[in-house]
């Protein structure tokens, strides 16, 4: 039986475990998502000027490079993390981390050396992709080892809350930039601050995480000569393991990244490319929800250590699914009442001899989103031409297929033969459709309100998950097991959510439309992880 004193000392070294862990993670989660907070700002920096659409998805593309290698990250770092240890693998990542975001803060814009900004930058994505890849396992592994019996949710919830608590710290690093100084420096040389400051977090994040000790379950296996000698063949090759595999990410991991992405990005993106909010505050409004939701990932890992994980995370699948369509809707009424007014009044249709309906034309906007990633153009017809003048305007629209005419262009009872810009601009001019949101309009209240919802939603499968993969996996082989379907879900379907989300949009004219990506993944992930996926809260994790 231990004494008082010896519990007083685990209980101080479990504090110091979760603390720098958590804020080590927070800090590298919060040098990953300065560059998604600033996406909407960097299409006029890095990539050709001219067409502000072109720029904005291109740099949303580029976002989703970051995400496209974490898997291999998972698979590099996790490899090394199961042969070597937990500690040393997650000091390495946060270096690489830390200096790629630093060197981004002094890199060249287009305007300087032209083609080589992209690329230089895509390289800077790619590293932080690769070193985010191996940190969050290696993050919840280590505390998960480190947690009491029972407690695995609780301890591990604050990893969960790291990354939106980083999230939150590059709003606010961005938004006091902004704030003490005037809108032309911040263009001129203001952007580059939060990414500069990285380099002082990663100087504390080193200097704390070097006071850590190895995992005692890892440390015992090792002591003991039961580490994996082969962690990829373990955990891919055979069968036992690979179904995990493909139940965590499928029922689990996949539907948690969409969730994540869309109450927090595809909603940031949503008030300030979409409706029209100023940077300002589009940035106080998340970070208002942020602060009130975030409390909700911890409640909901405790949660989950007493009734399980998995029914939190369908409930929170399931809700999203359902209820996506009336939120945002209700963020576009609370959030520019003049746009939902203007849309109801003197709806914009498209008629199109190229129109293609329903799943053909969101197929034909995600191949759209896979040739930006890869650098592929297509050609641009007359569609094409009227759809980037009103998505340039802000101005959402349908598709509808075309009757007499290849083109028409109607405006409430106002029509338009084939592709005028001029022609165009007259027509939508009496229709009043806002250029930006009236901040004196603003319900804020409300737009808090939702954003608070979709914040719960990501607590619930977002708090309990790093339990449940952590007890899903035996000690050899968790590190590298967890890791991937991790990374695939949250770097390929959450990650590349903004751009396949913003793709259909651009498409389509329907502002909603690119909900139904989250949607339906949310919802596979609902129908695979109640059919196939157990419970694991009373596994045990020292196998």
């Amino acid at each position: 039986m231990s004494s008082p004193a010896d519990s007083a000392t685990l209980d101080r070294k479990h504090r110091l475990v979760v603390f720098a862990s958590s804020l080590g993670t927070v800090f590298e989660w919060y040098d990953f998502y300065i560059y998604g907070t600033l996406a909407v700002f960097f299409g006029k920096l890095f990539f050709p000027p001219g067409n502000e659409t072109a720029g904005f998805l291109s740099s949303l593309a580029l976002f989703g490079v970051g995400f496209s290698v974490r898997p291999f990250g998972a698979l590099v770092f996790g490899r090394i993390g199961d042969l070597i240890g937990r500690k040393y693998t997650f000091l390495v990542t946060i270096v690489v981390m830390g200096l790629a975001t630093a060197l981004v803060g002094v890199l060249p814009t287009y305007a300087s050396i032209g083609f080589w900004a992209p690329i230089m930058l895509v390289v800077l994505r790619l590293a932080q992709g690769l070193a985010l890849g191996g940190e969050y396992g290696g993050a919840a592994t280590y505390v998960a080892e480190h947690a009491p019996a029972g407690k695995r949710g609780l301890f591990t919830s604050w990893i969960q809350l790291t990354a939106t608590l980083g999230f939150f710290l590059s709003l606010a690093v961005i938004y006091l930039t902004r704030h003490v100084m005037t809108s032309e420096k911040f263009a001129a040389w203001g952007w580059r601050v939060p990414f500069l400051v990285s380099i002082l977090l990663l100087l504390i994040s080193v200097y704390i995480r070097l006071k850590l000790e190895e995992s005692p379950v890892f440390a015992e296996m090792k002591a003991q000569g039961r580490t994996s000698k082969a962690p990829l063949t373990e955990s891919f090759a055979r069968w036992g393991n690979g179904q995990l595999v493909l139940r965590a990410l499928f029922g689990a991991t996949a539907g948690q990244g969409v969730v994540w992405y869309a109450g927090q990005f595809y909603a940031l993106y949503f008030l300030s490319a979409t409706l029209k909010l100023d940077y300002e505050t589009t940035d106080l409004l998340i970070g208002v929800a942020l602060l009130i939701g975030a409390p909700f990932l911890v409640f909901f890992g405790w949660l989950s250590d007493r009734i399980g994980r998995k029914r939190i995370m369908l409930s929170g699948f399931l809700l999203a699914a359902l209820t996506y369509q009336p939120i945002f809707h209700g963020l576009t009424r609370a959030a520019n009442p003049a746009l939902a007014d203007a849309m109801v009044r003197t709806p914009v249709v498209l008629h199109t001899a190229e129109f293609r309906g329903g799943l053909a034309l969101t197929m034909e906007a995600v191949r759209d989103a896979a040739g930006k990633i890869v650098g592929l153009k297509r050609a641009q017809s007359a569609t094409d031409e009227a759809r980037t003048l009103l998505n340039n305007r802000g101005i959402p629209f349908k598709l509808a297929p075309a009757g007499a005419a290849p083109l028409v262009l109607s405006v409430g009872a106002v029509t338009v033969n084939g592709f005028d810009a001029r022609a165009y601009e007259a027509a939508l001019a009496p229709a009043n459709y806002p250029k930006a949101a009236d901040a004196a309009r603003i319900d804020r209240v409300a737009v808090v309100a939702l954003l608070t919802v979709l914040m719960v939603y990501v607590s619930m499968v977002y708090g309990p998950i790093a339990a449940f993969l952590v007890e899903l996996f035996p000690t050899r082989i968790r590190y590298t097991s967890m890791s991937l379907p991790y990374h695939i879900g949250n770097g390929w379907f959450g990650g590349f959510l903004p751009l396949i989300a913003a793709s259909i949009v651009v498409f389509t004219g329907d502002i909603y439309a690119g909900l139904w990506y989250p949607i339906a993944i949310a919802a596979m992930s609902f129908v695979v992880g109640a059919i196939f996926v157990r419970e694991t809260k009373d596994n045990d994790i020292n196998q």
